[in-house]
């Protein structure tokens, strides 16, 4: 059976806290990941999902290494073709720039599930079509 391997990082806060955005994001992936394993199944492939936390080190190093999505070793917006951008966040991620999607003309802080299932769409194609 194939994989498909989600994964998403995200700053995490001591309490265990994360910001709107992040928060929104997940349970987004949680929607696409339902979806996307019932939509697989019957092609002999399953989704793996895993979070990865960020520390608030880590985060203020790199702001934008929160709320980012890889997809069978891709990045989320290269799957859609996308590029990403950032704007102030709030709440545990202080008024730090944070990571956005922007795809076709919109710009995403919360990612859609409808995009994530997309690019796992596309990543099951290519991992259909390799021998």
């Amino acid at each position: 059976m194939r994989t498909i391997r989600i994964v998403w990082q995200r700053l995490l806060s001591l309490q265990g806290q994360t910001c709107d955005r992040c928060a929104a994001t997940e349970l987004a992936l949680q929607q696409a990941v339902e979806t996307l394993q019932q939509v697989l199944a019957p092609l002999q492939m399953q989704v793996e999902f895993h979070r990865q936390a960020l520390t608030l080190a880590q985060f203020n190093q790199d702001p934008q290494a929160s709320n980012r999505i890889w997809i069978a070793d891709q990045p989320l917006e290269a799957w859609l073709g996308a590029s990403t951008g950032s704007s102030p966040c709030c709440s545990v991620c202080g008024d730090a720039a944070c990571r956005t999607l922007e795809c076709g003309n919109r710009s995403y802080e919360a990612i859609p599930p409808q995009l994530i299932i997309k690019a796992g769409l596309l990543a099951a194609a290519q991992q259909m079509s390799a021998p």
